[in-house]
């Protein structure tokens, strides 16, 4: 019976209804980055019915992980298990009606097309201002909306790009900031609810849009801090007319950098990046365990290799792809990179 079906009450709403549960079940929305904000909007997407769900994070677990980002749990940590496939897991699990990916990927401009083809909407769940304005710039390139989410501390803000009804992401706060100068959560904390409060602002707006509901969707600023009980909306409209090279000039900067050194530093988690790929096709885990094995501690599984000696961890990846942890040197980790998986 309808009455106990599985997305009923919400399709009894008015704002939902049956055709509006037809246009969630036949959407595909891409969520990318599953740390706070990521691993909310997607669980409840996929409770809501969303059609398809690529789920997309570069990470894996850690501990500390477990105190905000629901869709995971300590097993999950135990089988040390990228983000993407622990989420991936944890929503078939959830909604077996749906269609779910999982990348276990960095997105940069050499991997955004072949990540995020074919979506209909964006969410956006990264920590870092460079991948935004990435996302910022497909979207505006491909006429594909997207949703901004940003959480520290007790505070957030989100935003809705509209990829024809500006302003977007660039014209609200000019040129990325540089990394070191912008605080992250690994240097003065969050706490969970407003992080999800974040992406709960974020997936609502996501479903409005999804079910043809534009003239619902909020088109300010959206801050609160969760501590003081402060919420404000921030008119952006006047931005319509700033001059930007995206919105007016259809120029693309993020989407067209090069990526250089291929390494990236992971500000306040005194890690590095190494953008490596293997050319002789994924990496062979069990022979590499069995080389690093003489002189530190290894172990691996399907997705990911971890080597921990003095004070370093070195995780990489089936394609050659590592974080290197226990330094902010690029020239360092590459030199662990090159030493100890290769060239």
């Amino acid at each position: 019976m309808e009455e106990y079906s599985r997305y009923s009450r919400q399709m009894i709403l008015k704002e939902i209804g049956r055709e509006g549960q037809r246009l969630l079940e036949e959407s595909r929305v891409a969520a990318v980055g599953l740390g706070a904000l990521g691993s909310v909007s997607a669980n409840l997407l996929a409770r809501a019915g969303v059609g398809y769900l690529k789920l997309i994070d570069r990470d894996y677990l850690e501990i500390n992980n477990l105190q905000r980002q629901i869709l995971f749990d300590e097993t999950d940590l135990s089988n040390n298990l990228p983000k993407a496939i622990a989420a991936e897991q944890k929503l078939r699990g959830i909604n077996s009606e749906i269609t779910i990916e999982a990348e276990t990927a960095d997105l940069n401009p050499e991997t955004i097309e072949g990540l995020l083809s074919g979506v209909d909407l964006i969410i956006d769940g990264t920590d870092n201002f460079e991948t935004r304005y990435l996302l910022n710039d497909y979207s505006l390139k491909k006429k594909i909306p997207w949703i901004y989410g940003g959480a520290i501390r007790t505070e957030g803000m989100s935003y809705v790009t509209l990829p024809e009804d500006g302003p977007c992401l660039r014209c609200l706060f000019g040129a990325a900031p540089d990394s070191g100068s912008i605080q992250t959560c690994d240097q003065v904390g969050i706490l969970a609810p407003v992080a999800h409060l974040i992406a709960s602002f974020q997936t609502m707006e996501a479903i409005k849009i999804l079910a043809r509901h534009f003239e619902a969707v909020e088109r300010a600023l959206w801050k609160v801090d969760l501590w003081s009980r402060q919420f404000k909306t921030i008119s952006v409209e006047h931005l319509k007319e700033a001059p930007c090279s995206g919105c007016q000039n259809r120029e693309y900067p993020y989407l067209n950098r090069r990526l250089g050194a291929r390494t990236v530093t992971l500000c306040g988690r005194n890690a590095v990046q190494i953008l490596g790929h293997s050319a002789a096709g994924p990496i062979d885990f069990k022979q590499l365990a069995q080389r690093l094995s003489l002189e530190g501690e290894v172990k691996f599984n399907d997705y990911l290799l971890q080597y921990r000696l003095a004070s370093y961890e070195i995780t990489v990846f089936s394609n050659g792809r590592a974080i290197v942890k226990g330094t902010e040197n690029p020239d360092q980790a590459r030199n662990l990179y090159s030493r100890y998986i290769g060239a």
